[in-house]
């Protein structure tokens, strides 16, 4: 057959297949649209799910009558007029694609007026571009877009279309994420004339908090860390959930990029990353966080339904949200929850200004020069006490406090004495106006639990897994401090790799160095691994080697030797922290105690367990009815 050009009504129809998928696709093209037009109110209309009618209407800054046959046409739009717009896009919608492709599956009526029109102006859309007849109309100011029978005229499509209680769960679903987006925007969701959401435009923080409560549960915000963290010209801020409020499944995670929606595999990625050590296996963390950046920065036009985008400096981007969660989690210990009032959200801000690039990489020291963490390696941290703790800000620098004489200990607790320095005179009980965030210890439960008054309540702390968070985080502590340990191989290890894997070793061989590890290229797809960290002797390198490598191709970056350095680590830290079933003193749980109230990630146990939980006098009231 002979090339001819397509019938437009059949060239949007091919454009709807990419942007209309289902109900919850036109809602989403519409409600953009009205953020775009400055709406402050939009309402939103549902029938039968969707199929039958869909109806939004704003109060934006509506339609030109001149303009309203060109926003009907394909390749037209207001918000982008060169090459330059497109690489700084800020507005939600530009391709020009959304209504006619509507039009061409749907009947569409489109109503708008401007603030010094008379009247307003209807015209109605078949998808193929022609015979507009705009007809006055007493709408008010704003826009209404009126969609019936989606799919009315390709059945096929109708045929995959779900449930009317399933497609319109998927239209409810959208408008909450796009609330979350747009909290100074009011929504008003209805579907078979009953009203299902109705969210006010948000004046303050506060009713911030009210509206995310309203779409993710009041828990959520209760256990909600505040995220507010500048670098590099990127800024992130919002909320993520404590590790120990954590979910089965991914369906909690909000992510905005200069307000829009996204859903992206960098991201997914740093988070898991900065909750790794943190998180109980097989759970997921919750959030709601918003990254702003130059908008040359962030490629959205990326997808069709501009839900995925390409950040053009993917490696930087990636290590600005590690770097801002990880820091927000690690500063959650107990004296900045306990001046919370009963009843507020656990609010920490963390604002800092740093360069990325102005951190240095840790010094490679030889096995000879660096016996310490070698030693506590091979020996399981059979001498933990021998190394001292910097008290600067890194992680897990602390004092531990004074406890009693060392021979009473050793028979309580083998483990926890090697910790602790060599004093005998135990911490004075100061009072209650000066009482620590955690307190001081009652009495040791069943020899498991720790039990202890606070200024607000009582507090339950398990003991061995408090003791592991604080022996976890001195280990890494002293590792990262005295820098990582490289040992040379007897026999070098040789792999075979793609030629993508071995160029990028050879570009990054500095970065390999830093880790502990000297690899060279010896061909074009072959690598010669000659040292390794110290602390991995025990582990399969050769496949650590290749985690590294197709992570770094996948994401940028790579965090597979600190995990697997992390994992070695834990595992000494758990086999030498106090054990269930042995008791503890008054002074060795004030000791604890004490470590805790100074210990990064204290929440959690090395494994994602709850370390402690606490019982205000409020709620011990409620237990006994006091008050009522």
């Amino acid at each position: 057959m002979r090339i001819q050009a397509l019938p437009t009504q059949l060239v949007n129809q091919i454009a709807a297949g990419e942007v209309v998928e289902r109900p919850a696709s036109v809602v989403k093209e519409l409600v953009e649209n009205c953020f775009d037009a400055g709406a402050t109110q939009i309402q939103i209309d549902i029938e039968q799910g969707g199929v039958r009618q869909i109806k939004i209407r704003d109060n934006g800054c509506g339609i030109d009558k001149e303009d309203l046959a060109l926003a009907l046409s394909r390749h037209a739009t207001s918000k982008i007029s060169s090459l330059d717009d497109l690489e700084h896009v800020m507005s939600m919608g530009f391709r020009g694609e959304a209504l006619p492709s509507i039009s061409s599956v749907a009947r569409l009526t489109l109503i708008s007026r401007v603030a010094e029109a008379d009247c307003a102006w209807l015209v109605s859309a078949d998808g193929t571009e022609q015979n507009f007849n705009p007809q006055p109309d007493p709408h008010p100011q704003g826009t209404t877009v009126d969609v019936r029978d989606l799919f009315y005229n390709t059945p096929a499509r109708r045929k995959f279309l779900k449930a009317e209680k399933t497609e319109f769960a998927h239209i409810e679903s959208l408008i909450q994420k796009l609330a979350l987006a747009r909290s100074d925007v009011g929504f008003l969701l209805n579907h078979n004339q009953r009203e299902v959401l109705n969210l006010k435009p948000t004046q303050s923080e506060q009713d911030q908090l009210k509206r995310i409560a309203a779409i993710c549960g009041e828990g959520f915000v209760e256990n909600a860390i505040k995220i507010d963290y500048t670098a590099s010209g990127l800024h992130l801020y919002g909320w993520v959930g404590k590790p120990t409020f954590s979910r089965s499944q991914q369906d909690m995670q909000f992510f905005y990029v200069n307000g829009r929606l996204i859903k992206d595999r960098l991201v997914a990625h740093a988070v898991k990353q900065a909750y790794q050590d943190v998180l109980y296996h097989g759970r997921h963390p919750v959030f709601v966080l918003y990254l702003e950046l130059d908008p040359a920065l962030v490629d959205v036009n990326a997808h069709p339904t501009k839900l995925e985008v390409r950040f053009r400096e993917g490696r930087m981007v990636h290590d600005f949200l590690f770097q801002a969660l990880h820091r927000s989690l690690a500063e959650q210990r107990p004296g900045s929850l306990a001046e919370q009032r009963p009843g507020q959200p656990a609010l920490v801000v963390e604002t800092i200004d740093v360069q990325l690039d102005e951190v240095e990489p840790r010094p490679v020291v030889s096995q000879q020069t660096a016996l310490p963490m070698a030693h506590v390696a091979d020996n399981q941290v059979n001498d933990v006490s021998a190394y001292k703790v910097s008290s600067g800000r890194s992680v897990g620098s602390y004092q531990p406090s004074p406890r009693p004489s060392p021979s009473f200990l050793a028979n309580q607790v083998d483990a926890y004495t090697r910790l602790m320095p060599e004093k005998s005179t135990p911490a004075p009980v100061e009072p209650e106006s000066a009482m620590p965030p955690l307190g001081f210890a009652l009495a040791h439960i069943h020899n498991i639990y720790i039990l202890a008054e606070t200024a607000n309540g009582v507090i339950l702390v398990d003991a061995h897994a408090a003791h592991e968070r604080v022996t976890y985080e001195r280990l890494k502590n002293h590792y990262h401090s005295r820098a990582i340990v490289s040992q040379p191989l007897l026999l070098p290890i040789k792999l075979q790799v793609s030629a993508a894997e071995a160029d990028l070793a050879e570009q990054e061989q500095a970065l390999f160095m830093d880790l502990g590890f000297e690899l060279n290229r010896s061909g074009p797809q072959a690598l010669v691994l000659r040292s390794t960290p110290a602390l991995l002797s025990k582990t399969d390198v050769d496949q650590l080697v290749r985690d590294i490598l197709a992570d770094m191709l996948t994401h940028g970056t790579s965090q597979k030797a600190q995990e697997t350095i992390n994992s070695v680590l834990a595992t000494m830290a758990c086999h030498s922290s106090v054990r269930a079933k042995r008791r503890l003193s008054i002074e060795e749980m004030n000791a604890l105690l004490r470590d805790m109230e100074k210990t990064e990630r204290i929440g959690q146990c090395n494994h994602g367990r709850p370390t402690w939980v606490a019982l205000s006098h409020q709620e011990l009231d409620k237990f006994f009815m006091r008050g009522q």
